[in-house]
């Protein structure tokens, strides 16, 4: 099992909103693809400067399942984020396998 987690901070004047649409549109976009078994949202529990951290987890049966999502689907989905939030958050992604 491959865990795709991607972190996200977000600025504290539209993270609730953003938050609501991404559980109600943008997760439910990536899960529409196919490509993976369930999804998790998590809050990183620690005291920030700027924001609040989440991370998104999705779990995939195997790395040719994540990679053909990162070549067909991923750019367009990120791009979705990208264009509503633009400059509001920060994002790094980590590809976890499940030992």
């Amino acid at each position: 099992m491959i865990i795709y987690n991607v972190t996200v901070n977000i600025e504290n004047d539209v993270r609730e909103e953003w938050l609501n649409w991404m559980k109600t549109v943008h997760i439910p976009d990536v899960m529409r693809t196919g490509y993976f078994l369930k999804s998790k949202v998590c809050k990183v529990l620690v005291d920030e400067e700027q924001g609040t951290t989440y991370s998104f987890q999705y779990t995939c049966a195997n790395l040719e399942n994540l990679k053909e999502y990162q070549l067909l689907h991923a750019p367009r989905l990120q791009k979705d984020v990208a264009d509503r939030y633009a400059n509001k958050f920060v994002a790094f992604r980590t590809i976890l396998e499940v030992v």
